[in-house]
C-alpha cells in the first residue's frame, strides 16, 4: 500500500503542477485555501431567510412585457398563490412546455456533443438583499413541478458599485427533469452544496420538456449564514475548456525525438508506441474522438501528438455548441478556440458571455477568424451583444441563414438595421427585442429567404398590419410565424398575410387581442392555410364553433391548436375537429367555460392520442 499511496500523491502533484502551467494557477490557489480552511472552524451565526429582491434576467415568459401576470418578475417577494395549487396569473411561467415546440418545423436542429448533463432549456436569474453562504434553497413550485435541473450561485454582489474582475459560479445542486405524478404544489428544497464565498445572487435552470403541462413558480427561498461554514472535503477542479491552449513543455513531452537535456541521449517517449491505435484509418479515429464533448476533446488533445491532431482538426468543428459552458466561456476561451473552428457552420453562444465575459473585441476577433462559414448563430440572451457585433455578424457571416436572437432585450433598436445585410437568412428568431418597425421593413425587403419568423413580445412595433403586408408581399416561402402578444394586428392584416403566404404552417396568433372572429379572418385562414399544422389563438374570447368547424374541414393536417379561454366553442365542433384531423397532437381547451372536465374525459377516451389540456384552480 505505500509505494501506491507515494505513487498516487506524486501524480496529485505533478497535475497541481500542470495546471499551475496552463495559466489556472489562481484556481490551484483557492483550492489550497480550502484545503486550509477545512482546519480551522470558523462561527455559524443564525441562519438568515430571504426572499428574491428582484428579477434580473431570464430567458422567456408566458406573460407580457407590460404586465405582471404569467411574468418571471412574479418570482421577486413572497408567495402569491403557494400553497395553492393551479394555473393562477401571479406566477412565473415560461413560455414552452413538453415536446411540442421540438417537434414543429420551426424548431433548430439539435447540436452535436452537447453533454448529457447539461438538460437546461430556460433560466430565471434572482438577486437577494444579503449575502450569504447557502444553507438551502427553496423553490414554490405551485402547478406541474419538476421542472428545476440547475440552481447556481455565483460570487458577484449584483448591487455592488465595486463588482470583482473575476465572476464565479458554482452549481448549487443539479438533477434530472421529472415528472410528478399529480401537478399539486410543492415545496422543492434540494440537498444543497457548500461553497466557499457568499451570494446573493441566484439561478435555477429548468426543463419542462417531460411535462404535460406549464409549469409555475411562485416564489425562491434563499437560507444561509453570514459567517463562512466549514467546507466539505477538497475535490481535485477538473480541466476547463479555457485550458486549450498547450504549453511549450507539454508538446516537447509529446516530441518523441526530444533529446534528454541532462544526458544527451533520446528520451523513454521515443520508444513509447501507441500499440495498434494509431494504425486506425484516420476517419475511424475521427468518428471515436467525434462522440466526445468539447471539456474531454480538450483534455485527449493534451496526451499525444497523435490526438492532438485528431483533436484539434477543424472537422471536429463543423457544428460547436458553447451554451453548456456560458458560467466559464470568456475572451481567452475563444481565442483559444479560433484555431480549430475555421470549419464551423453552425455555432450555439446561447446564454454566454455576459457581466464582462466576453467583450466586443473577444467576439469580433472570433468572427473574422470563423465566421465565414456559419451558416447558423444562436445567440439567445447574449447581453454582450450590441451594435457593433451585429455589423461584425453582417460583414463576417455573409452565408448565415439561421440567426437567433432571442430575449437580447438590451439591444439598441437601430442595431437591428444591420440584420437586413444578411440576403440568405431562413430563420430569424427576435422573440423579446426592442426591434422597431423600420429596423424590421428593411429585413423584411432584402431578407426574401425566410422560411420562420420569430416576433413574440417584439413590444415596439407599432402597426403589424403594415408588417403582415410587408411578409405577404416578400417572404413567400414563410413556412413559421410567432405573432405572439402582438397587440394591434387586425383582420386585414391577418387577411393580407395568409393570402400572400400560402406556405404556412405554423401560425402563433397567441393573445392577439385585437382580432375579432366577426370579421370572418380565422375563416378565411383556414381557407387559405389548407396545410397548416399549427395554430395558437390563445386568450382571442371572440374564437367560435364556426372557426373551429372551418379548421376540421380545411386543415386535415393540424397537428397542435391552442383555443384557450374563449367561452364560444362547443363539445360537438371539437368532436367534428378530432374526427377530421387525424394527426392532431396537441388540444389546449383550458378556461374554455362549455369545456367541462367531463367532456375532456369523454373525448380522451375516443381520441387517446391527442393531449387535451385542460389546466384548473383550486
Amino acid at each position: 500500500m505505500f509505494p501506491m499511496l507515494t505513487v498516487l500523491s506524486m501524480f496529485y502533484y505533478i497535475c497541481l503542477r500542470r495546471r499551475a502551467r496552463t495559466g489556472t494557477r489562481g484556481e490551484v490557489m483557492n483550492s489550497r485555501r480550502a484545503i486550509e480552511s477545512n482546519h480551522r472552524t470558523l462561527p455559524l451565526t443564525v441562519e438568515v431567510e430571504q426572499f428574491a429582491k428582484e428579477v434580473l434576467d431570464f430567458s422567456s415568459h408566458y406573460g407580457s412585457e407590460n404586465s405582471m401576470s404569467y411574468t418571471m418578475w412574479n418570482l421577486a417577494g413572497m408567495p402569491n398563490v403557494y400553497p395553492s395549487s393551479g394555473d393562477f396569473t401571479q406566477t412565473a411561467v415560461f413560455r414552452t412546455y413538453g415536446k411540442w415546440w421540438e417537434q414543429c418545423a420551426s424548431a433548430p436542429q439539435a447540436f452535436r456533443r452537447t453533454p448529457l448533463t447539461f438538460q437546461s432549456r430556460d433560466f430565471v436569474e434572482l438577486a437577494f438583499e444579503e449575502p450569504v453562504y447557502p444553507t438551502a434553497i427553496d423553490v414554490m413550485e405551485t402547478y406541474h413541478p419538476g421542472a428545476v435541473v440547475r440552481i447556481l450561485a455565483c460570487s458577484l454582489n449584483p448591487f455592488s458599485q465595486n463588482p470583482p474582475a473575476d465572476v464565479r459560479w458554482e452549481v448549487l445542486w443539479s438533477g434530472k427533469p421529472t415528472k410528478m405524478l399529480t401537478p399539486q404544489a410543492r415545496q422543492f428544497s434540494p440537498s444543497i452544496k457548500q461553497i466557499n464565498f457568499p451570494t446573493n445572487l441566484i439561478r435555477l435552470e429548468v426543463n419542462s420538456t417531460l411535462l404535460e403541462y406549464y409549469t409555475e413558480l411562485d416564489a425562491v427561498v434563499l437560507h444561509g449564514v453570514k459567517e463562512r461554514p466549514v467546507l466539505s472535503l477538497y475535490k481535485m477542479p477538473l480541466i476547463d475548456i479555457s485550458d486549450l491552449s498547450d504549453s511549450d513543455e507539454e508538446k516537447d513531452a509529446c516530441d518523441p525525438g526530444r533529446l534528454c537535456k541532462q544526458c544527451g541521449h533520446p528520451c523513454p517517449h521515443e520508444f513509447t508506441g501507441n500499440g495498434f491505435f494509431d494504425k486506425l484509418p484516420y476517419e475511424l479515429i475521427q468518428l471515436i474522438v467525434s462522440h466526445l464533448t468539447l471539456p474531454d476533446l480538450c483534455r485527449l488533445a493534451q496526451t499525444c501528438k497523435l490526438l492532438h491532431q485528431h483533436c484539434c482538426d477543424p472537422l471536429q468543428y463543423i457544428q460547436l455548441s458553447l451554451q453548456p459552458y456560458w458560467a466559464r466561456l470568456t475572451d481567452a476561451s475563444l481565442e483559444h478556440l479560433q484555431s480549430r473552428c475555421t470549419q464551423i457552420q453552425r455555432l450555439n453562444m446561447s446564454w454566454c458571455g455576459n457581466r464582462g465575459a466576453i467583450t466586443y473585441s473577444g467576439f469580433h476577433s472570433f468572427m473574422k477568424a470563423c465566421g465565414a462559414k456559419l451558416v447558423c448563430l444562436e445567440l439567445a440572451c447574449c447581453h454582450f451583444l450590441n451594435e457593433a457585433c451585429l455589423e461584425v455578424i453582417a460583414e463576417m457571416c455573409p452565408n448565415l441563414q439561421e440567426l437567433n436572437l432571442s430575449s437580447c432585450d438590451r439591444l439598441h433598436p437601430q442595431s437591428f438595421l444591420h440584420i437586413s445585410k444578411l440576403s440568405w437568412l431562413r430563420r430569424l428568431v427576435l422573440y423579446r427585442t426592442k426591434i422597431e418597425q423600420t429596423a424590421l421593413l428593411s429585413i423584411l425587403t432584402f431578407c426574401t429567404e425566410i422560411q420562420h419568423l420569430n416576433l413574440g413580445s417584439c413590444i415596439m412595433i407599432e402597426d403589424f398590419d403594415l408588417i403582415a403586408s410587408m411578409i405577404s408581399a416578400k417572404c413567400k416561402k414563410l413556412r413559421s410565424l410567432d405573432l405572439w402578444r402582438c397587440k394591434n394586428m387586425t383582420e386585414k392584416g391577418l387577411r393580407d398575410l395568409v393570402s400572400g403566404c400560402r406556405l404556412l404552417e405554423e401560425l402563433d396568433l397567441g393573445w392577439c387581442s385585437t382580432l375579432q372572429s366577426s370579421t370572418g379572418c380565422f375563416v378565411h385562414l383556414a381557407r387559405h392555410l389548407p396545410g397548416l399544422r399549427k395554430l395558437f389563438i390563445t386568450a382571442n374570447r371572440t374564437v367560435c364553433d364556426a372557426d373551429v368547424e372551418e379548421l376540421a374541414a380545411h386543415c386535415r393536417h393540424l397537428q397542435h391548436l391552442d383555443i384557450l379561454g374563449t367561452r364560444m366553442v362547443s363539445p360537438a365542433s371539437l368532436r367534428k375537429l378530432l374526427q377530421s384531423c387525424k394527426n392532431l397532437l396537441l388540444l389546449d381547451v383550458s378556461f374554455c367555460s362549455q369545456i367541462d372536465n367531463r367532456v375532456v374525459q369523454e373525448l380522451t377516451v375516443h381520441f387517446p392520442n391527442v393531449s387535451i389540456q385542460k389546466s384548473f384552480t383550486q
